[in-house]
């Protein structure tokens, strides 16, 4: 790891390693929908995102991996009720953030996991909480979604159709993946752009949640494939 991914992979080493609670703090804790994945997760990301632009004195990109968001639980949970999907499969999990997809194909069994976000802080997260697990899943921060190929045989997205720009990026992608022969598990609760029009309902769960600002604690969530 190198450049800003290690430099945030110390500043979050430093975060969990000081003293103190709070709301500003990051705890190693059990994910709500998914208890055999220990997350750093912060009590509230948007306090704990203030803090750190304070002391850092810049804008710094929304911490979306200091939160188990709700498309992201369902996925680990169908990938480890159905370990079969992800078993000695390589795997590509993207827009990972915290990394909880990714760590539940580990725990499944997958050959080989890559965890992909282009926030340097999620790359250190994906770092931090792999190791937490102690499972093996390769952070990476490049931007892989105007590629033609993904490289592997199961690619996961949780949570990626929050808005136009993501969508219209993804959705190619994830058709290029599938048309190339991978399979593709996408979980949303619901995201005003999800294209439900091509993608096909798998399962649907209740999901706990640790979303700041969300009405409800508890999200309906389905996992889709594109039809």
């Amino acid at each position: 790891m190198r450049g800003a991914a290690a430099d945030a992979l110390t500043e979050l080493e430093r975060e969990i390693d000081a003293p103190g609670a709070g709301l500003d703090r990051l705890r190693l804790v059990p994910t709500p929908f998914v208890p055999e994945v220990r997350l750093h997760l912060a009590e509230d990301a948007i306090v704990w995102w203030a803090r750190m632009e304070a002391a850092v004195g810049h804008a710094l990109p929304a911490p979306y991996w200091a939160s188990a968001w709700a498309g992201g639980q369902a996925l680990a949970r169908h990938l480890l009720d159905h370990p079969e999907l992800a078993a000695g499969r390589r795997v590509l999990d993207l827009a990972a953030g915290s990394g909880l997809v990714a760590i539940a194909a580990a725990l499944a069994g997958a050959a080989q996991v890559i965890a992909n976000d282009i926030d340097p802080y999620a790359v250190a997260a994906v770092t931090l909480n792999a190791r937490a697990n102690r499972v093996a899943v390769d952070a990476v921060g490049d931007d892989l979604l105007d590629s033609t190929e993904a490289e592997a045989d199961l690619v996961v997205a949780g949570d990626v159709f929050y808005d136009r720009a993501m969508a219209d990026r993804m959705l190619p992608f994830l058709q290029r993946a599938a048309a190339g022969g991978a399979e593709v598990l996408v979980g949303d609760p619901g995201r005003g752009h999800l294209p439900a029009d091509r993608l096909t309902v798998l399962a649907n769960y209740p999901v706990p949640t640790t979303e700041p600002s969300v009405d409800s604690s508890l999200r309906r969530v389905q996992v889709l494939r594109p039809a």
